[in-house]
């Protein structure tokens, strides 16, 4: 039974009674952390611990966090939607690693250089949009990144007991699109997301084997360590960071994050990306229109090589040494072990 079903069936059966008792045994005073920031009186804090202070004084019996699904493989799931515009694709793995954990800021400099959210300098989007204009980014994270398209700075409010890392590829072109836009590109059979999905996973393969080198290292730390300083700019913000420390048994996480970072060695940040950081094993998610599901689907699950499709006038400007590195990608042989087309209409439910 999936998740949203057991959902379904626990609303079904739910009582009156049953929401009253678990008000009283879980939204307790024993069960409560008060955050408050602001020009607030010392009136108003009191008011708030009294009337708080009225909540159960049950000790509820918190549930002991769930272990992540694990990937056998690479396993694909396609989200075949009319009209869409483009393939959005969306890939990752479960990560044995929190806030809590020092090493944490040894894999934030490996990923800000790899994928930092909206920053043109790391490695994924130069090679995806800049070298080769295929869409208008692509990032990577190593924990959830709350509503990515409107926060250009990670916010604080959503720690996590279990964390995983992913890739986002925002959207690529289909071949409907490209076919209608470039006679020269009539006769091919999918669009660009295999191609991407493959220049990404590559890119992370290189990163495993290779590491990061003493001055990427060097320049990536001294972005972050004044980066993470814009994270609580505000009395909120601030507040937010603080609540989410307590949660990974910190006193002031980001105090100890500049702290993490200054400490961390190019040596500590490899040994990190090779202890966290695979591509055999992996969820991968791709919304895209009806006419590009079932040809995409082949192309994944037989490990056909995925040609870039570029128009004419992009490929004259390019140098022949990306071309011939896209010769390596586009047969770039992936784990792939399942490959589903679900409908869009057919989606939670």
């Amino acid at each position: 039974m999936s998740s949203i079903d057991k959902l379904k069936s626990f609303f079904k059966k739910s009582t009156l009674d049953d929401i009253k008792n678990h008000y009283q045994n879980y939204f307790t005073k024993n069960n409560i952390t008060i955050g408050i920031a602001g020009n607030y009186s010392d009136n108003f804090l009191e008011l708030l611990k009294a009337d708080l202070n009225n909540l159960s004084d049950a000790k509820p019996e918190i549930p002991v966090p769930g272990k992540a699904n694990q990937p056998n493989g690479i396993e694909v799931e396609i989200i075949a939607k009319d009209g869409a515009f483009g393939s959005a694709i969306f890939t990752g793995a479960p990560l044995k690693i929190i806030r809590a954990d020092d090493e944490f800021a040894a894999l934030m400099i490996a990923n800000s250089w790899m994928g930092e959210h909206r920053k043109s300098y790391s490695r994924l989007y130069q090679k995806i949009r800049q070298t080769r204009s295929m869409n208008y980014g692509d990032y990577s994270y190593i924990e959830w990144y709350e509503n990515g398209g409107n926060n250009q700075l990670p916010p604080s409010g959503v720690p996590r007991h279990s964390n995983y890392w992913s890739i986002w590829i925002r959207p690529v072109q289909i071949a409907k699109q490209l076919k209608q836009q470039y006679e020269e590109l009539a006769d091919i059979r999918i669009g660009h997301a295999h191609f991407a999905l493959r220049m990404a996973i590559r890119e992370f393969d290189l990163m495993i084997k290779n590491g990061m080198t003493k001055d990427q290292f060097e320049e990536t730390r001294a972005f972050l360590l004044s980066y993470t300083k814009l994270y609580a700019q505000t009395p909120a913000a601030q507040l937010g960071w603080l609540m989410d420390s307590k949660f990974y048994g910190r006193d002031n996480y980001l105090q100890e994050l500049d702290r993490l970072l200054r400490k961390a060695t190019l040596e500590d940040v490899n040994k990190a990306i090779r202890k966290y950081w695979q591509t055999e094993n992996m969820f991968v998610t791709i919304v895209t229109d009806v006419s590009e599901a079932e040809p995409l689907a082949k192309s994944l699950k037989e490990n056909l090589t995925s040609p870039m499709s570029y128009s004419n006038l992009v490929k004259s400007g390019l140098p022949e040494d990306i071309l011939e590195k896209d010769k390596t990608v586009q047969d770039l042989k992936l784990n792939v072990t399942s490959v589903k087309i679900v409908n869009s209409a057919d989606t939670f439910k």
